[in-house]
Formats: structure tokens, sequence, C-alpha cells
């Protein structure tokens, strides 16, 4: 491990760069929005996306987990492809979403009443900031830059 500080006191250069600090934000935004509420269905409780598909939730925070670790450790291959990553299972996961709720009820006969059903089942804010993230770590993992190997 490198020291933090030079013999003088003053610090060495391991500063986090900004585009490395925004791939991370959007790291941290994914695995924070994966507890946020995303469908409400008969205005009775929230559903986050580990009461949609708790395997695939699992999925969700690894892939964010491992997003944080290759911004951390500067590799910039590894934050890349966990960002890509993170964006098709997230848009994945809303075409399943939209997919469920509009098949749910369709074994009713009567289609006034399976519509209504379908309506009470509300999507949340949460989709909102489950989008954002993977975009914002997309937008950071594309700038990161590539560190000499000479100031490693």
């Amino acid at each position: 491990m490198r020291p933090l500080c030079r013999k003088d006191g003053t610090l060495t250069n391991h500063h986090m760069q900004s585009k490395s600090f925004i791939a991370f934000v959007g790291f941290v935004l994914l695995i924070a929005a994966t507890y946020c509420p995303l469908l409400r269905p008969f205005h009775l409780v929230n559903w986050d996306v580990y009461d949609l598909s708790k395997p695939y939730g699992i999925v969700i925070l690894l892939v964010g987990v491992v997003g944080i670790a290759g911004v951390v450790l500067s590799n910039r291959a590894v934050a890349r492809t966990a960002a890509w990553l993170a964006l098709i299972l997230v848009v994945l996961l809303y075409v399943a979403a939209q997919m469920k709720v509009h098949s749910s009820f369709t074994f009713i006969p009567f289609k006034g009443l399976a519509g209504a059903l379908t309506r009470m089942i509300k999507f949340k804010w949460g989709w909102w900031l489950l989008f954002a993230a993977p975009v914002v770590a997309l937008v950071g993992a594309l700038g990161m830059t590539k560190t000499p190997v000479a100031s490693r």
C-alpha cells in the first residue's frame, strides 16, 4: 500500500477524479434505488425491487457493488461494464413489470373489471431513480480516464 502522506507531511496525489466520483455516485444511487418504491398495488403497500423479484434485486445490487469496486480500484473496464449491465438490467426489469401489470388480470373474462384492476397498480417515483442511477454511473464511467502506470 502506498502512503497517503509523503515524509515531509504533504499529501500525495491520491484523489478521485471528478468523473470517477460521478460514476461512484451513480453506483451508490443504484444500490439505494433498489429500496425505493416502484409499484403500489391497490394503494395498499409499496413494492421495491426485492418485492418484485428478490434474486433479480440481488443481481442489481451485486452489479452496483462491482461497479463501486471498479471505480475505487480505478478499473475503467469493470466500471464501464457494470454501468452498461446495470442499465440493461433496469430496462429489462421495467419491461417485465409493465408486461406483468398488463397481463395480471387477463384471466378475468370481464374486460372492464380487468382494466379497472390493472389501473389500480401504480408505478411510483422509484423508477426515476432506478433509471437515473445507471445513466449517471455510465456518464461517469465513460468519462473515466485511464490512470498511467507510472502514477500508480
